[in-house]
């Protein structure tokens, strides 16, 4: 995993994680990257200054094991959070303002919406939030 530190079009700047460099370059163009504080999907890569410990403020060296470590607390983080809510794919959107109209019972579900159907979903008062971590079919999930 990669971390970018990336800044929208109104200046906020804030992390993401990406497989790669190419996997962000993919999802930016296609308008899957947007601020998670704005919306703004006039994402680029931000300016990163460097991490320079000052005397006093020494900062723990991160270690590949350290690393790794991270990386099985969020794969298993991501499954237990997907374990308990049902991948719905692209029909979340459909699904989950059928539960917010009432034509369907809640249940927790998880899936994939375009920015437009989110923005739509969130204007509307339907409860959505997106999750810290790629959300995937189940077969894909780390």
């Amino acid at each position: 995993m990669i971390v970018f530190d990336l800044k929208c079009g109104s200046g906020h700047v804030f992390e993401a994680w990406f497989g790669s460099s190419s996997d962000y370059d993919d999802q930016r163009t296609r308008g899957l990257v947007s601020c998670p504080m704005c919306g703004n999907s006039a994402v680029e890569k931000a300016v990163m200054a460097p991490n320079v410990a000052a005397k006093g403020n020494r900062q723990a060296e991160v270690t590949p094991a350290a690393v790794k470590a991270a990386m099985a607390t969020l794969a298993k983080a991501q499954q237990q959070a997907l374990a308990n809510s049902e991948w719905v794919g692209t029909a979340f959107a459909s699904r989950a303002r059928a539960m917010h109209s009432g034509e369907e019972d809640h249940a927790p579900i998880h899936g994939q919406a375009s920015i437009e159907e989110a923005k739509a979903l969130v204007e509307d008062g339907v409860p959505v939030a997106p999750l810290p971590f790629p959300v995937v079919p189940p077969e894909a999930c780390n």
